[in-house]
């Protein structure tokens, strides 16, 4: 066996402790910074690629990657949003802002597992707008289960919904494919 391959075993295998560390970098910068929430004209007021780098890591690294680097995502989240509503319970805002965060690479990871060897653009953008929505039925179910929210905000939100979802699946495709030099259009790629 060689040095290599040795070293880029299993989920937390060297090329996946980098990727971690890129990723968790990347949203962190989009966290602290608040570029990760950007201005939307939409009654939600605003946007958010937080949830992007967790899809990305899940589709490159698998799901032990996708869920370290959602765990940013999940803590902001939670942080930020905590306090802007109220709860009927302890368990609530948890689930809501924090465990809704980690289902987004789980499923951002089976869908393209699901659909890659058929078409690997389509399982990627699949997956990426597949993590988005995620990431949105999850909180806003939650919060509607719990009588946070009431089922009159889902015609306000899908707007936002469907730009996130968009902008979602174009990042993951566009930073996959070139990560991983896939053939686009024309060109094809010696990988």
């Amino acid at each position: 066996m060689s040095v290599q391959s040795s070293t880029n075993e299993g989920p937390l295998g060297t090329r996946n402790i980098v990727l971690s560390g890129v990723l968790l970098a990347v949203a962190l910068i989009l966290s602290l910074t608040r570029l990760g929430y950007f201005p939307v004209p939409f009654p939600t007021q605003e946007s958010t690629i937080l949830h992007i780098p967790g899809i990305i890591g899940a589709v490159l690294g698998g799901p032990v990657v996708g869920l370290i680097v959602s765990l940013v995502f999940a803590f902001d989240a939670y942080t930020r949003f905590v306090g802007a509503y109220t709860w009927p319970n302890a368990v609530a805002p948890i689930l809501t802002l924090f465990v809704s965060r980690l289902l987004i690479p789980i499923v951002a990871w089976l869908v393209y597992r699901a659909l890659h060897k058929s078409n690997e653009l389509v399982a990627l953008g699949v997956a990426g707008a597949a993590g988005s929505l995620t990431n949105t039925a999850a909180v806003v179910g939650f919060a509607i289960a719990f009588g946070v929210l009431t089922v009159d905000v889902i015609p306000v939100i899908l707007p936002a919904v469907m730009f996130e979802l968009v902008l979602s699946a174009v990042v993951t495709v566009a930073v996959v494919a070139a990560y991983k030099r896939l053939s686009v259009g024309r060109t094809r790629s010696s990988v």
